[in-house]
């Protein structure tokens, strides 16, 4: 019977850690995805671009190709495409690149840009220090923006060897609708599952 008390005691232990490991969970759970972005801002993991405020890279004589791509989801009647479609910059040597992008529809339109580097290994050395990506954009019906994107490609990419023979790098933007400030994926209209504005 002196057990009895102990037993209990381990019990309700058991169930508070428990309860504990799963309240945790969900609160991880839920910050992940913004951990996650910032894991890739800070890493150029899954090539996501490193964000730098200045360039105190020293510029080599290597040439780098940086290809341009240019998307527009479903659901977005706008026509995106940048002033070349590629470049060849020195490594350390910062660049800028225009974009432009009209609104082809007959309605104002809203939409955020987003971005990749491919390969994904090169995203790490990838240096954005201006972008158009992840502010939202308003266009009226016909109207024309220009949007700069300014970046080097960091040097110390060549001390790298899964990179350092790199010939091209591939800058990839696709613009989504938005809404509140992010990117939504069109639905899917059916009997149903019709779509509410």
């Amino acid at each position: 019977m002196s057990e009895a008390p102990h037993i209990q005691r381990n019990i309700r232990r058991t169930v508070v850690g428990c309860a504990a490991a799963a309240v945790g969970m969900i609160g991880l759970a839920y910050a992940s995805v913004p951990l996650y972005d910032l894991f890739c801002k800070a890493t150029g993991f899954d090539g996501t671009p490193s964000i730098r405020t200045a360039n105190d890279s020293q510029v080599l004589d290597r040439e780098i190709a940086i290809r341009f791509d240019s998307n527009v989801a479903p659901g977005l009647n706008w026509r995106f495409a940048p002033e070349k479609p590629e470049i060849k910059v020195k490594l350390g040597e910062t660049t800028t690149v225009l974009y432009k992008v009209t609104n082809a529809g007959d309605k104002p339109t809203t939409g955020i840009a987003t971005y990749n580097v491919q390969p994904d290994l090169a995203g790490s050395y990838f240096s954005k220090l201006e972008c158009f990506c992840f502010t939202e954009q308003t266009l009226q019906p016909g109207e024309t923006i220009e949007s700069a994107v300014v970046f080097y490609v960091d040097p110390r990419i060549l001390q790298d060897s899964d990179v350092k023979d790199l010939s091209s790098i591939t800058l990839s933007y696709t613009y989504f609708p938005s809404k509140g400030g992010k990117p939504v994926a069109e639905v899917a209209t059916s009997p149903k599952n019709p779509i509410v504005q």
